[in-house]
């Protein structure tokens, strides 16, 4: 009868395994709150590590979930164990910020609020190429943070509408507004716009806002292209016309077949964002949809005319998602 041990993340990280031996032991640095889902029979053993050694439980069962709760120190887990198969389990180490384990959301299709953040960055001419490598690369490994749901950074596809030569743009996505704040103050985050960033950009800009419907994908793939859009308002505009202008920019998904995900809304971050309040994100699968998106002008004219009244500067750019390996300048 094999004996397999669970470490606790308080002083070691995350180790945990399966076992395929009649009983599993599973020991912890501090006593957790363990709930037990069983099925078939075989015994599993909880044991507490804190000397004297004592068992917290002993359930018979070949397939079982265990729940522990969060601590200061360790993030709470459930995992199922199951006796056939030998396999390692990994879990998401505490960030120095937060004590949360990241949540993959990649593949959800429901709708959800999402708070994004937008940052376009205007590099300096003659840059020397390795400059801003080093700032691309460091700005995408930020998406290690267990606060970011998604976050992609890289040169700009194409700006079709801009008074400012923007050359590269972020996009990261987050579920709370505190998650964002957190991200912000990170010490890996203010590293990265020290070093990286200040040095070898003449402006920078951004813009976020809270995505109530957000449908799809939280992560777009790579190869999507996305198109980012920052409307300015004229003075003393009422709700009803913004709440109009919004309305037109959800309806852009029904009316463009391209359009995979839209998401719109207003800035809550206006220092930032130099005077533009309505921001939107389309998500396209790849360049040849963007293409085909943008030889409907009669009905993308069709559309503006309906909010142009309104608005007193526009920006536009489109971006491609790249992998994590090949973004670069």
């Amino acid at each position: 009868m094999g004996h397999h041990k669970f470490v606790s993340p308080v002083l070691f990280g995350p180790i945990v395994l399966r076992s395929n031996q009649p009983s599993l032991f599973l020991s912890f640095y501090s006593k957790p709150n363990i709930t037990i889902a069983h099925q078939k029979p075989t015994t599993i053993q909880l044991l507490s590590s804190h000397p004297p050694k004592r068992s917290l439980g002993s359930f018979e069962n070949m397939s079982l979930t265990a729940r522990a709760s969060g601590t200061l120190f360790s993030p709470q887990f459930s995992r199922t164990f199951s006796a056939p198969k030998l396999t390692f389990l990994r879990f998401s180490k505490p960030s120095p910020s937060r004590f949360t384990p990241k949540i993959n959301m990649s593949s959800s299709a429901s709708a959800q609020p999402i708070v994004e953040h937008v940052v376009l960055f205007k590099v300096k001419d003659d840059t020397d190429p390795s400059k801003v490598n080093a700032m691309v690369n460091g700005l995408n490994g930020l998406a290690s943070l267990n606060l970011t749901l998604h976050l992609t950074a890289g040169p700009l596809y194409r700006a079709r509408s801009s008074p400012i030569a923007f050359t590269h743009l972020l996009h990261s996505r987050y579920s709370t507004k505190d998650d964002l704040s957190t991200y912000t103050v990170h010490p890996n985050h203010l590293s990265v716009v020290k070093d990286s960033v200040l040095p070898i950009c003449d402006d920078v800009m951004a813009v976020d806002w809270v995505a109530e419907d957000v449908q799809g994908p939280v992560a777009p793939p790579p190869g999507s292209a996305i198109r980012v859009s920052f409307l300015k308002l004229k003075e003393n505009l009422r709700e009803e016309s913004k709440s109009e202008i919004l309305g037109v920019i959800k309806g852009m998904k029904g009316k463009f077949a391209e359009i995979n995900q839209i998401s719109t809304g207003e800035n809550f971050s206006p220092a930032r964002a130099k005077g533009y309040s309505i921001a939107s994100l389309a998500v396209l699968p790849g360049v040849s949809e963007l293409e085909g998106l943008d030889s409907k002008q009669e009905l993308a004219n069709a559309e503006k005319d309906k909010v142009r009244e309104h608005l007193e500067s526009v920006i536009v750019l489109d971006y491609v998602v790249a992998s994590p390996q090949s973004a670069s300048l």
